[in-house]
């Protein structure tokens, strides 16, 4: 059965060898951890994959392999129809949800305050209190224009101005290849060209010229290789709604770090703040005061922030407006701080750009940005790269 897995690995591209197989099936056989699922996931992850870069790769690959095991057991039992009428009763029709009034930043903050003082029980397709479903601006799982999401997953609406829960982001893989060699072509003219290095490149020119100077005897010479020195600083933002955008920011990510020698960089959710950080594994631990960041790289490098700028507004323009934590200066502020301290600086936006007009938040970016927002695609990315490189 696990000969299947192995095969699934590998279809992944993922680098796992014969030997390192054999060795789980070892650890099995030794009886060294209890026969669950979430521990095989753990020792196999640990036995098998030797980059934390393919943690990806290796979810796809052992969730195709129980999906697998999972069609050959029993039917599931049947979801009661009561629970789904119950479902539908929350269901709010166009016209009642255009009817549901924005309370505003000030008023929202307040009325959530009176919200947790007053409420005393769990409260589900209410229109009032902190709850599930329904229409109430506060918890999880209904519908309100301009609300607070708690504890627990997203409607899919994406219209909450704070989320109160932990949240996780994986980091995006730099390893792609397929689809990522126009991305390449256009990154290419981002280029400063200057030989570094030990001598160890044909200098045909320099070959010829000191041969003939020695009378036709062969004096080969060689000189460092040429590189691209250009330094690129890049923020990524990541979760929410750039979650469509993951195969794209992926490609556009595995296509920078093979053009650019010199490439840092780090991630933000939705708007720059005070701090980012380069694992989102770790990034409740490990953050990096974008203090430090604005110390650290000197105004030589090339700042390419990349987010579909889709967000309230209020996480730009308001302190404490950040959609996950109270941030004392606004985004707004920030990113202004960015622009200063790096001049030649560019957001690329994975949205199609015929919503751009349509979606505030991103009027405003690119009003901070003084209109340098580009889309990511061919075009988009030929036009920002010739901005970078005058």
């Amino acid at each position: 059965m696990l000969i299947d897995f192995f095969y699934r690995l590998r279809a992944q591209a993922i680098p796992v060898s014969i030997q390192e197989y054999l060795t789980l099936l070892e650890l099995l056989r030794s009886r060294v951890m209890p026969p669950t699922l979430d521990d095989f996931y753990q020792i196999a992850r640990m036995t098998l994959v030797k980059d934390e870069t393919l943690y990806d790769r290796y979810d796809q690959a052992f969730a195709s392999f129980c999906r697998g095991i999972e069609a050959a057991g029993p039917d599931a039992p049947e979801v009661p129809l009561d629970w789904l009428a119950k479902t539908l009763e929350n269901t709010l029709t166009p016209e009642e949800k255009a009817a549901l009034q924005k309370h505003g930043w000030d008023a929202l903050m307040e009325l959530f305050k009176q919200r947790l003082a007053e409420q005393t029980s769990r409260h589900a397709g209410g229109s009032k209190w902190i709850g599930t479903g329904g229409s109430s601006a506060f918890g999880h799982g209904g519908y309100h224009p301009e609300g607070i999401r708690l504890g627990g997953p997203s409607a899919g609406n994406r219209t909450a101005v704070k989320v109160w829960e932990k949240r996780e982001f994986r980091d995006y893989d730099d390893q792609q290849e397929l689809g990522t060699r126009n991305f390449k072509i256009a990154l290419r003219r981002l280029r400063r060209f200057a030989r570094e290095g030990a001598a160890q490149e044909l200098d045909m020119p320099g070959t010829i010229q000191h041969t003939a100077e020695n009378a036709g005897m062969l004096d080969i010479q060689w000189v460092p290789e040429r590189r691209n020195t250009v330094k690129v600083l890049m923020l990524l933002d990541v979760g929410g709604s750039m979650d469509d955008h993951i195969a794209q920011i992926e490609a556009l990510f595995s296509a920078a770090r093979s053009e650019f020698r010199h490439l840092e960089v780090f991630y933000f959710h939705n708007c720059p703040y005070e701090s980012v950080w380069r694992s989102n594994a770790r990034r409740q631990a490990e953050r990096i005061d974008t203090i430090d960041l604005l110390h650290t790289y000197n105004e030589d490098w090339r700042l390419i922030l990349v987010g579909d700028a889709t967000m309230s507004p209020y996480e730009i323009l308001y302190p404490g407006g950040s959609v996950e934590h109270h941030n004392a200066e606004t985004g707004a502020a920030w990113l202004q701080r960015l622009l200063s301290q790096w001049p030649s600086a560019v957001w690329l936006n994975p949205e199609p750009s015929g919503l751009w007009s349509y979606r505030q938040s991103i009027s405003i970016i690119r009003e901070i940005m003084h209109d340098r927002m580009y889309g990511v695609s061919i075009d988009g990315l030929e036009q920002a790269m010739r901005l970078l490189s005058k």
